[in-house]
C-alpha cells in the first residue's frame, strides 16, 4: 500500500489503535488515575469493571449506574434595577434585615451594583414574600412595587451556588457527582447528580447553606441580674488553613484543625478576652446547662448551635502571652467524627449564598443501581441490535461483500473512536449519549451510501481521475449537511438543557469524526477495490 496515497487509512488505523488503548488500558482514560480521596471532576463514576482489572475504562452516568438527582430552584426574590448608590448599600441593608423580621440575617440580603445609582437587590429567605420585600424597601427610602420583584436569584448568585456545590461534593469523595444549571422555560434550576449515593445522603449533604461561625457566648451583670450574649469571632473569611477532621481521642472531642490569617488573629484575640474567655477556661457547662452554660465558645452552623466547648487552658495562655498572634492555629470542636467531617466540608466549600428550593419547586429522584444495570444492559442489546439491523441493510443495498463489508466496517470504526474519545476525557455515558451513539450510526452509514450510489452508479470507475471527481461530488454535499448539523446542535451542546446537551456534543463529534477521518477513508478503501 502506498502510504502517501492512503494516508487517510493510516490515520484512521492510528485512531483507532489510540481509541483502544484509552478503552483498555488500565488507567489510560480520565478516570483511571483518579486518586484515593474519590474526588472526579469530570461528572462521571466508573464503571463496575474499571479499577478492578476490568473491560474498559468508559464511565457511566447517573441512568447506568444508579444514584440521587436533585433538581431544585434557589430560594430568594430579587429586586432588578432599583435606585440604590454603592454609598447606600450598607444602610439599605441593614433596614432590609431589621424590617424583615428575626428570620433574617445579614448573610441573606446581597446588594449588587449595576450602574451609579442602581442595584440588583436579593434577600435569601424563605418566608419573604413580595410586598414584605417592598415594604421594607420603602422603609430604606428605596422605590419599588411588588410587580417589579421576580422569584429567583442573579446569574452571579447561580454560579456561585454552582461553584460550591462542585466544590462539596468533590470534598465529600462522592465520586462521580455533576453540578449544573439547566433550564426550563424561564426558571433556572441546579442539578446535582450523584452517581451510587441514596436520596439522604445527598440531600444531607447540599440541603444546608453550610454558614460556620464560632461564636464566644458569656454571661455579663445587667441591672443585678446575670444575662447572656452571643458575639460571633470567626467566620470562613478569618480562615486560611482547614486540617482534616479528627476523631475523639485522649480526652480531646472530634474536631477540625485551623489556621486563621494574620488580619483575623488580633481581632479575634481581643474579642475573646473582651468576654472573659482566657480568663475562665474550663468554664463551659454546655452539656449540662445550656440554658445556663457559662463562658463557651460555640460551633454554630446555619444559625443552629452545633457544640459548645471551653476555651482550653492551654490555648487560654497562648492568647495571654501573645503567642497566638505569631502562629494563630487552634481547633474547632464537634460531637462526633461525622459532625468533624462536615464541618471540614462546609469550611473547605464555603457557605451556600442561598438554599435549594427543594420542597417548594424541585424534585428528588434515586435509581436503583439494580436498576441502572438493566439500562445498561438494553443499550448493549439496542447497540447490537442497530449493527445487525445496519448490517443486514447495506448487504442487501449492494450484495457484494467487497463493498458491503468496508462501508460497515468504516460505519462503526466511528462508534469505536467515539467510545475511545469518551473514554479519554472521562465522559459519562448515559442515555442520550446512546441516543447520540445510535445516531452517528444512521448518519453515517447514510453519508456512505451516498458515496458508494454516486461512485459505482455512474458507469466505469477504473480511473482514478474519474473515481475523485465522483467522490468530490458526493463528498461536499456530505460536508454541507455536517457542517449545518452542527450549526444545528451547536447551542443544543452549550445550553444547560440536561440530558438533550449529552446528545448534541456526541451527535457534533461524531460528524466531525465522520468527515475528516472515517468518509475519506472509504474513499480511499473504495478506491483501491474498484480501481486499477
Amino acid at each position: 500500500m502506498n502510504v502517501r496515497e492512503n494516508w487517510r487509512i493510516v490515520l484512521l488505523v492510528v485512531l483507532i489503535v489510540a481509541s483502544a488503548v484509552a478503552l483498555f488500558v488500565p488507567g489510560a482514560g480520565a478516570g483511571g488515575g483518579a486518586g484515593d480521596d474519590g474526588a472526579n471532576p469530570s461528572g462521571a463514576v466508573p464503571s463496575a469493571e474499571n479499577g478492578s482489572g476490568g473491560l474498559t475504562n468508559l464511565q457511566y452516568g447517573l441512568e447506568l449506574s444508579g444514584g440521587t438527582r436533585v433538581r431544585a430552584p434557589l430560594v430568594g426574590l430579587t429586586a432588578e434595577d432599583v435606585p440604590v448608590g454603592p454609598n447606600e448599600s450598607t444602610e439599605v441593608a441593614s433596614t432590609l434585615v431589621e424590617r424583615l423580621g428575626p428570620g433574617v440575617t445579614p448573610t441573606d440580603v446581597q446588594i449588587r451594583q449595576r450602574g451609579q445609582n442602581s442595584a440588583d437587590v436579593e434577600v435569601f429567605a424563605r418566608n419573604v414574600t413580595r410586598e414584605e420585600f417592598a415594604r421594607a424597601l420603602g422603609a430604606a427610602d428605596v422605590q419599588a412595587s411588588p410587580e417589579t420583584i421576580r422569584d429567583g436569584v442573579t446569574q452571579e448568585t447561580i454560579e456561585t451556588t454552582v461553584d460550591v456545590l462542585d466544590s462539596k461534593v468533590s470534598q465529600a469523595g462522592l465520586s462521580g457527582a455533576t453540578v449544573q444549571t439547566v433550564q426550563s422555560g424561564d426558571e433556572t434550576y441546579v442539578q446535582v447528580e450523584v452517581p451510587n449515593a441514596n436520596r439522604s445522603e445527598v440531600l444531607d449533604l447540599i440541603g444546608e447553606r453550610g454558614q460556620v461561625r464560632l461564636v464566644a457566648h458569656y454571661p455579663v451583670q445587667q441591672n443585678g441580674s446575670t444575662e447572656y450574649r452571643n458575639e460571633t469571632v470567626l467566620t470562613r473569611e478569618d480562615i486560611t488553613q482547614i486540617g482534616a477532621a479528627r476523631p475523639a481521642r485522649g480526652g480531646q472531642p472530634a474536631n477540625v484543625p485551623i489556621t486563621l490569617t494574620d488580619e483575623a488573629a488580633e481581632p479575634f484575640t481581643r474579642q475573646v478576652q473582651r468576654a472573659g474567655l482566657t480568663e475562665n477556661p474550663d468554664a463551659c457547662r454546655y452539656r449540662e446547662s445550656p440554658n445556663d452554660s457559662g463562658y463557651c465558645l460555640y460551633t454554630v452552623v446555619d444559625g443552629q448551635v452545633v457544640y459548645g466547648a471551653s476555651m482550653s487552658p492551654g490555648l487560654a495562655r497562648t492568647i495571654e502571652s501573645g503567642d497566638f498572634a505569631r502562629d494563630p492555629a487552634f481547633i474547632i470542636t464537634a460531637t462526633n467524627l461525622s459532625e468533624a467531617s462536615a464541618l471540614q466540608i462546609d469550611l473547605q466549600a464555603g457557605a451556600l449564598p442561598t438554599e435549594l428550593d427543594v420542597q417548594g419547586g424541585g424534585t428528588s429522584q434515586f435509581i436503583l443501581p439494580s436498576l441502572g444495570a438493566r439500562f445498561k444492559l438494553f443499550a448493549l442489546v439496542t447497540g447490537i441490535v442497530a449493527v445487525l439491523a445496519v448490517s443486514v441493510v447495506v448487504y442487501i443495498r449492494y450484495q457484494e461483500a467487497r463493498i458491503a463489508a468496508p462501508m460497515i466496517v468504516t460505519a462503526f470504526s466511528e462508534v469505536f473512536l467515539l467510545l475511545g474519545f469518551a473514554a479519554a476525557i472521562g465522559y459519562p455515558l448515559d442515555l442520550s449519549v446512546i441516543a447520540g451513539f445510535i445516531a452517528v450510526i444512521g448518519t453515517g452509514v447514510d453519508d456512505l451510501i451516498i458515496i458508494a450510489d454516486e461512485i459505482l452508479q455512474q458507469g466505469d470507475t477504473r480511473t482514478r481521475k474519474m473515481f475523485k471527481r465522483r467522490f468530490r461530488k458526493a463528498f461536499w454535499p456530505i460536508a454541507a449537511a455536517a457542517a449545518t448539523l452542527i450549526i444545528a446542535m451547536a447551542p443544543l451542546s452549550v445550553l444547560s438543557l440536561g440530558d438533550l446537551q449529552g446528545f448534541a456534543i456526541v451527535t457534533i463529534v461524531g460528524v466531525l469524526i465522520g468527515v475528516l477521518v472515517t468518509r475519506p477513508a472509504y474513499g480511499d478503501v473504495l478506491r483501491g477495490l474498484m480501481t486499477r
